[in-house]
């Protein structure tokens, strides 16, 4: 055998071989700390979470075709542990207040700055309904300072600031 069909052949192979190796899938269906449970979401902006945000920032992912297929559903799991790690709209409710209104501040820069959702989230057609349009972008980040605002209504204003890291 000439040594390239060895290549292909060891190529194959291995790639067969690591589709053994799958990484847990992101698919609870708890709402006990969902964000939705404390604060009001509007339709419109439901949607835009839906699909442009809750994919990598809750703990229910929607996985596209390509995360049956080995190494790309590792990078995916990666991408989305990583999300989770920054924003969980599963888990908001967990996070203490001055976190929950540091999210919403976070969540309004991020998405006025064009930083979400990532652009490699809508590469080559990909996930096409997640680009959001200037008039998405402003529902969402008005949706979030009215959070801010509700907040600030309603508690005291020191409890709504991070503590400093020391």
């Amino acid at each position: 055998m000439r040594k390239t069909t060895k290549l292909l052949i060891a190529f194959g192979v291995l790639f067969l071989g690591i589709q053994a190796i799958r990484p847990e899938k992101n698919l609870s269906n708890d709402q006990t700390y969902d964000i939705s449970k404390k604060y009001t979401i509007p339709d419109e902006v439901n949607d835009i979470l839906k699909v442009a945000c809750n994919d990598c920032h809750s703990n229910y992912t929607r996985y596209p075709w390509y995360a049956e297929i080995q190494p790309a559903a590792w990078w995916l799991a990666s991408h989305v542990n990583d999300g989770k790690k920054h924003l969980n709209y599963s888990e908001f409710l967990k996070r203490p207040i001055a976190v929950q209104n540091h999210k919403f501040e976070e969540t309004i820069e991020m998405v006025k700055e064009k930083e979400m959702p990532l652009a490699s989230y809508t590469y080559f057609g990909l996930h096409a309904d997640a680009k959001l349009t200037d008039e998405q972008r402003v529902l969402l980040t008005t949706w979030a300072q009215a959070q801010m605002d509700m907040l600030k209504a309603t508690y005291p204003a020191d409890s709504l600031v991070m503590p400093q890291r020391r």
